[in-house]
């Protein structure tokens, strides 16, 4: 790096470091024309509308990414668990539509949350919806299920939908986020579920534009796992847990998956 580029790196770290709060405006002094340095009260001032701004913007995002974490924690409460998140883990990137993804582990460690530890998991599947909502398109492909008919299942995968994902939680995860988000189930009765210590095995892709979460059996939820981790249908169909096997129909399943956009689609194995 050129003398010159190590100058603007300085100048960029000591005026992050100053709007973050780990430095101050002094810290900038060397940095800036002789004329400047004695100004440090101006500086001091718009720091702290660096910070102000950068907080707000930090609610903003997170509250656009979370909106039934927000809901739950209270306005107040969330707002500070934004302000303390930017201030400890602050954007790398310029895009902060992409920021965020570490506030799950962050209230995971919040003793302040503990008493609440549903909320780890509700910030688990509403980052996978914020993530579904930008993921990339996947066209339906009908034709391509008279693969199906060959029988040799060994050399076929199923093509998921966009952005589809699945999240195992030991909490009524599904059933909280919709409940806040569409009405559906009544919140009495997810608070049932609470209290009864229903687990739920959650689903999330996008169906057109929409992100979306419902509930997914255990033999839904293994048999997507599978085809995830990149094995053949036959593969995933003989992974089935025992004792689901009788209650599942696969072609059932399948026609509901197309119509919803979970699945759009079947795939020679060595087809990317």
């Amino acid at each position: 790096m050129t003398p010159a580029g190590f100058q603007r790196d300085a100048e960029q770290q000591a005026l992050l470091q100053a709007v973050l709060g780990a430095g101050d405006a002094a810290a900038l002094a060397p940095w800036l024309p002789s004329d400047h340095a004695a100004r440090e009260l101006q500086q001091q001032r718009g720091l702290r509308a660096y910070r102000a701004n950068g907080q707000v913007l930090a609610e903003r995002v997170l509250i656009a990414a979370y909106p039934v974490l927000a809901q739950m924690m209270g306005a107040e409460d969330f707002a500070q668990l934004a302000r303390h998140f930017w201030s400890v883990q602050p954007p790398t990137r310029g895009d902060m539509a992409c920021w965020g993804s570490a506030l799950a582990d962050f209230v995971d460690s919040a003793p302040q949350l503990s008493t609440e530890p549903y909320l780890v998991d509700v910030a688990r599947l509403e980052w996978l919806l914020h993530l579904a909502s930008s993921a990339a398109d996947v066209d339906a492909d009908l034709p391509s299920f008279a693969l199906l008919a060959s029988g040799d299942a060994a050399h076929y995968t199923l093509t998921l939908g966009a952005g589809l994902a699945l999240l195992d939680s030991g909490y009524p995860v599904a059933s909280l986020v919709n409940a806040h988000l569409l009405g559906e189930p009544a919140l009495p009765e997810v608070a049932q579920k609470l209290a009864d210590g229903c687990a739920e095995h959650a689903l999330i892709w996008r169906q057109g534009f929409k992100p979306c979460a419902r509930v997914s059996s255990p033999a839904e939820h293994s048999l997507l796992g599978a085809v995830l981790a990149g094995g053949s249908l036959l593969d995933a169909l003989d992974a089935l847990p025992s004792g689901v096997t009788n209650d599942f129909d696969f072609n059932s399943w399948l026609s509901a998956a197309v119509q919803t956009g979970v699945v759009c689609g079947v795939r020679s194995l060595h087809t990317t």
